[in-house]
């Protein structure tokens, strides 16, 4: 994964002639049928509504109707008593769901995913002798907690399978997976001290006027920015305002600068603690190495998106150069991207934030050229923690050491633990 391209010269300095600097630059489009749609749409002091701590994502039930379970499905139900329901000895794991397509016909859905499942009840159907149905907690699958689910069509029976095929049974229906897009998380952001651009201008004069002409004008989808206290502005991943603007009035920053809250489309905001990590480049890049470990899992994710966002594109030190990384708080694979990206470009370095990630990184371009010898200090850290099982946060299974060790091999990364 890269940096997305901007509309704007990376040289420009946003400034203003105030105490207090612009902090925020956002650029995207307006109305959504311009010819241009990543153009800077204006600069503010704050952005209220982006980074949002939201409660844990609450699990979710769903029912298997009329099913004839099969595998490890039929395995738990026969020797688990009723009373081990609902706990951990009751845990599937992530289960995926899928059409049953008959021999000669195309696939028209690719299924959905069901993460973290736990059975919790079982009972006959009322209406098909020999069929179950069967409560499952667990997670959908989604981008976003609030996504829409769409229920495919002309499906008369769904296949269970675990993520590596083995087969768990079909249903006839399923309740709880399939729903409509929900209300965001968080329904305004408001740009506090904003100077807007002409095409945000644009969209302020339709304010209040009832068209649907309007409510196009309206309509804004925009990338955010840092700003950093010389003016430079590098993108922040993840971070976006897209929805309507809903009213605009004149700021207490003072004058020439306005409020404008804006109703969001879907989706969520990223961790308070974001702003904490983006402090660290405020000023310049990070001297400083390990200034990720404090964080917790998110925020360490967090921190190597911020370094993506800061990407030079130096150009790669050549194969055979040797690279210490620091072991002494790998606790977790989050803090091995922080680590290794440290060790290849230093304080805020960057060299991946997922597997895929990491394997585009030893293609090449991103500051490292293979072979070369990576020196893994404390490396014991990692083989305490880096082990199988369960991923609760990704939810998924666990990368292990042995996973990132493989990777790193397959690209002839010399590998000398210490």
């Amino acid at each position: 994964m890269t940096n997305r391209g901007t509309g704007f010269s990376p040289v420009r300095r946003w400034t203003w002639p105030h105490p207090i600097g612009p902090r925020w630059l956002i650029c995207g489009e307006i109305g959504f049928d311009d010819a241009e749609d990543d153009v800077p749409l204006a600069v503010c002091a704050e952005i209220e509504g982006l980074f949002v701590d939201l409660p844990p994502r609450q699990r979710e039930r769903f029912t298997l109707v009329g099913c004839a379970p099969e595998g490890m499905l039929v395995d738990l139900l026969g020797r688990l008593p009723a009373e081990a329901l609902g706990t951990e000895q009751a845990w599937l794991g992530n289960i995926s769901l899928s059409a049953l397509t008959p021999p000669g016909t195309s696939q028209s859905w690719w299924g959905e995913d069901l993460c973290d499942v736990v059975v919790l009840a079982q009972r006959p159907n009322a209406t098909v002798p020999g069929k179950m149905d069967i409560d499952l907690g667990g997670f959908v699958h989604v981008g976003h907690r609030t996504d829409a689910v769409v229920r495919p069509r002309d499906v008369d029976e769904f296949v269970l399978a675990t993520w590596d095929g083995t087969s768990c049974g079909t249903c006839g229906d399923i309740t709880g997976v399939f729903r409509e897009q929900a209300a965001p998380s968080v329904r305004q952001v408001r740009l506090l001290g904003c100077r807007p651009e002409p095409p945000l201008l644009a969209a302020l004069d339709a304010v209040g006027q009832p068209t649907r002409a309007s409510l196009r004008r309206r309509r804004v989808r925009a990338w955010v920015h840092a700003i950093a206290t010389d003016g430079s502005a590098v993108e922040v991943v993840g971070a976006a305002v897209s929805g309507t603007v809903d009213s605009v009035e004149p700021s207490p920053l003072g004058a020439g600068f306005l409020d404008v809250t804006v109703e969001v489309d879907a989706g969520e905001p990223l961790p308070k603690g974001t702003l904490d990590i983006l402090e660290h480049w405020r000023a310049g890049r990070p001297t400083r190495p390990n200034l990720w470990a404090d964080y917790d899992r998110d925020l360490r994710r967090q921190w190597s998106g911020v370094a993506l966002g800061h990407l030079t594109g130096a150009l790669d030190r050549p194969a055979g150069t040797t690279y210490d990384l620091d072991g002494r708080f790998v606790t977790d694979v989050e803090g091995f991207y922080c680590a290794i990206g440290e060790a290849i470009n230093g304080p805020g370095g960057y060299f991946g934030w997922t597997l895929d990630g990491l394997d585009d990184c030893l293609r090449g371009r991103f500051g490292a050229q293979a072979p070369f010898r990576l020196v893994w200090h404390d490396s014991a850290v990692a083989r305490e923690h880096l082990v199988g099982g369960y991923d609760r946060r990704r939810l998924a299974p666990a990368i292990t050491l042995e996973d990132l060790l493989d990777l790193l091999a397959e690209h002839r990364i010399g590998i000398d633990l210490r």
